[in-house]
C-alpha cells in the first residue's frame, strides 16, 4: 500500500513539472512574440521619423529667395522680370514643378513655366547687347512664366529640366501685358504674390509702382 501511495505521489510531482513546463513555454513564446511585435514597430516609427526629418529639413531650410524685381515700361510696364536663386541649404528646385502668384488686388494671376516653346527658355543673357529684356517674353500668356538663366556653374538647368541648385540665379518673366487688361500695369498700383516651389518656402513679391513712368526701366523690389 505505502509502495502504491509513493508512486501516486510521484506521478503527481511529474504532472505538476510538466504543466509548469508548460505555462514556462507558453511564456516565452508569448513574449517572445511580443518583443517581435515591438520590434517592429519601433523599426517603421523610426523609419517614419527619418522621412518626416528629411521633410521637415527641405520645408524649413528650402526654397526660393526673391532678390530683385524690376519693370520694364513701353507705356505702361509690359513685362517683370523676377530674379530668384535656392535658399541656403535647399535641395534642387524644379522649375517645372514651380508656381507664380500674382495680384494686383483687382485679380489673382497663376502662371507656371510651359518647356513646349522654345522661346521660353534662354541659356544666357543676349551677348550682343547684355539687354536682359531682349527676351522674347511677348509671346507668353497669361499663364506662362519664361526663364532666363544668369548663373549655373553645374549645367543643371535646361530648357526640358530647369532645376536650381545652390550658385544658381535666373530671371523669370512675367508678360504683364497679357495678364492685366492688354495694358500692362498702371500707375500707383501695388502688386504683391508668392513663388511656390514643389518643396520648402514661398519666394515674396510685393511693390508699389511709380507714380509716373520716365524711364524704361524700373527696379521695383
Amino acid at each position: 500500500m505505502k509502495n502504491i501511495i509513493k508512486t501516486l505521489k510521484n506521478k503527481d510531482v511529474g504532472s505538476i513539472g510538466i504543466g509548469a513546463m508548460i505555462v514556462f513555454i507558453a511564456m516565452v513564446l508569448v513574449a517572445g512574440i511580443a518583443a517581435s511585435v515591438l520590434i517592429q514597430t519601433s523599426t517603421t516609427l523610426e523609419s517614419q521619423a527619418m522621412a518626416t526629418g528629411r521633410e521637415t529639413t527641405d520645408e524649413v531650410a528650402g526654397g526660393i529667395a526673391v532678390f530683385d524685381v524690376e519693370g520694364h515700361v513701353i507705356t505702361d510696364i509690359d513685362a517683370l522680370a523676377i530674379t530668384v536663386r535656392a535658399r541656403a541649404g535647399s535641395p534642387n528646385i524644379d522649375l517645372n514643378e514651380t508656381i507664380i502668384l500674382l495680384t494686383d488686388g483687382t485679380s489673382k494671376i497663376l502662371l507656371q513655366y510651359d518647356h513646349t516653346n522654345s522661346n521660353h527658355f534662354n541659356a544666357s543673357v543676349d551677348t550682343s547687347d547684355g539687354d536682359v529684356f531682349g527676351f522674347s517674353y511677348a509671346d507668353l500668356t497669361k499663364e506662362q512664366f519664361g526663364i532666363l538663366v544668369l548663373e549655373d556653374a553645374d549645367s543643371s538647368l535646361s530648357r526640358f529640366n530647369p532645376a536650381i541648385n545652390r550658385g544658381d540665379k535666373v530671371v523669370l518673366f512675367i508678360n504683364a501685358v497679357a495678364c492685366y487688361g492688354g495694358t500692362g500695369i498702371a500707375e500707383r498700383a501695388d502688386v504683391y504674390g508668392w513663388i511656390y516651389p514643389e518643396h520648402g518656402s514661398p519666394g515674396v513679391i510685393s511693390f508699389t509702382t511709380p507714380a509716373s513712368y520716365s524711364v524704361s526701366v524700373y527696379d521695383l523690389q
